[in-house]
């Protein structure tokens, strides 16, 4: 038996597969499934289920394409209702691969259909659980994102979850390995470890969740402080239920190049919004008029969900040479299949031919002391709310990136403000969203407040409520 995590960081997912005497399964696997194939034909291995924890809102799973190409069987949880051919469990039911087996135990509470595999060894032993977004380190998973759908409230789907987590994983052993969906980073929980592998008995130790008195307990503690999910949650959950188009036709349509001038003109005629992937300390010496900057050097495809509603949205690539297939790839994973196509050449290519081009007026920190005069300056810090509250710059006012189409329309584009992050990434978001709906009066911080704390600029690890909320 072999069993092994596949884990993407930039996403916070965890992937499975998991070998036994010629024969495989894979557990939510992401959406590129040429990795896969490559390693079930290295081990000489057929690939015989697909096994998803759940229909998943954060990403767009492989396991339509997987099945295709490898004739395996998609296998869901009960409640679970797919537009594709696949088996649908019921409760308790076995599952065999090779020497050892997988039984599928139902824990709803997340969304209706989520479900814990359990891995049985070749003795019989329980070995490990596969617990989605049930369960995870430090964490489980929230009951918000299925309300809508089910026609229940939060509180309800966290009674549920309660009632799935001490009903069917508590009573394993400690010994019995946790393999989360998810990690640190991850929108489908608020507290999760960077470890990304644990013991049960440990996280009934540690677990806040597994540790309320009761059920009312719990669901408060669950539902406390939930962020509201990303736009384009429901819409990947619409493209794992209902099939998706190919990953290749995706990367093929992708990785088409165009010199400067097609480019110019299929954004001009399309409506597509021009991505610069670049670092922010290259986009803002020069980028594309209109550009968004979200760089492939952080969490990019979940702040290309946070930040662009539509997952429809046409869009054309600016990368770094030899970074385009990169781009495609992650943004696929969340669904963003519309591109049209990249940069030839990147940027450089678009100023060789004369271009017009658009900067970002970025100071730094040791400037930034200098010129800011604490009580009349604005200064708009766009960390979450927590790394706000932890320690900010005296007087500054807390504007969330994840939430700038909101707090953007109350901005008096006549009155100039600085802006900032933790480390200048999330602060180069905002400005290229800024600039891109005509506010220009502002300056941004380069290294963000890392590079601020070094400064004798005064600070504060005080929340002013009226500094978060208004301005």
């Amino acid at each position: 038996m072999n069993v092994e995590q596949i884990y993407t960081g930039c996403l916070a997912q965890g992937a499975y597969y998991i070998s036994s005497n010629g024969e495989a399964a894979i557990i939510d696997p992401l959406r590129e499934t040429e990795p896969y194939i490559k390693r079930l034909q290295k081990d000489g291995v057929k690939l015989k289920y697909v096994f998803e924890t759940h229909f998943h809102a954060d990403f767009v799973s492989g396991h339509v394409d997987l099945s295709k190409k490898t004739g395996a069987v998609i296998v869901y949880g009960p409640n679970a209702s797919p537009e594709y051919e696949a088996i649908v469990a019921k409760d308790n039911q076995i599952f065999k691969i090779g020497d050892v087996t997988i039984k599928v135990l139902h824990t709803p509470g997340h969304t209706m259909e989520s479900t814990t595999y359990l891995l049985k060894d070749g003795t019989g032993k329980d070995y490990c659980i596969f617990s989605g977004d049930t369960l995870f380190l430090g964490d489980v998973g929230r009951p918000d994102l299925a309300q809508k759908a089910v026609h229940m409230t939060q509180e309800e789907l966290a009674g549920l979850l309660y009632e799935s987590l001490m009903t069917r994983i508590m009573p394993l052993a400690d010994d019995v390995i946790v393999y989360p969906a998810h990690g640190a980073g991850s929108a489908c929980g608020k507290n999760m470890m960077k470890e990304t592998v644990d013991r049960l008995g440990n996280q009934k130790r540690m677990n806040y969740a597994l540790n309320q008195p009761d059920k009312e307990a719990f669901v408060k503690a669950v539902t406390d402080g939930l962020l509201p999910p990303p736009a384009y949650f429901g819409l990947n959950v619409a493209m794992n239920k209902k099939g998706y188009e190919s990953f290749e036709t995706v990367l093929n349509n992708g990785m088409r190049a165009l010199t400067p001038d097609e480019f110019e003109v299929a954004a001009e005629n399309t409506g597509a919004l021009i991505l610069d992937t670049r670092a922010n300390t290259d986009f803002y010496k020069g980028f594309i008029p209109q550009s968004v900057n979200i760089g492939l050097n952080g969490d990019f495809a979940p702040w290309v969900g946070a930040l662009i509603v539509d997952v429809k949205q046409p869009l054309l690539l600016v990368t770094d040479e030899g970074f385009e297939e990169e781009a495609v790839t992650r943004l696929s994973r969340v669904g963003f299949d519309n591109i049209l196509g990249h940069l030839k050449g990147g940027f450089e290519a678009w100023l060789t031919e004369g271009k017009e081009a658009d900067v970002v007026d970025r100071i730094s920190a040791e400037q930034f002391a200098k010129d800011l005069i604490i009580g009349e300056d604005k200064v708009f810090d766009v960390r979450k709310e927590t790394e706000y509250a932890a320690e900010h710059v005296d007087e500054s006012y807390n504007r969330p990136l994840a939430a700038i189409n909101e707090w953007i329309k109350d901005i008096n584009p006549q009155e100039h403000f600085f802006l900032h992050c933790e480390g200048g990434y999330r602060s180069m978001m905002a400005a290229s969203i800024l600039q891109a709906r005509g506010y220009r009066n502002f300056t941004e911080i380069g290294g963000g407040f890392k590079a601020i704390s070094e400064t004798a600029i005064p600070k504060t690890d005080f929340v002013c409520q009226s500094k978060v909320m208004t301005a």
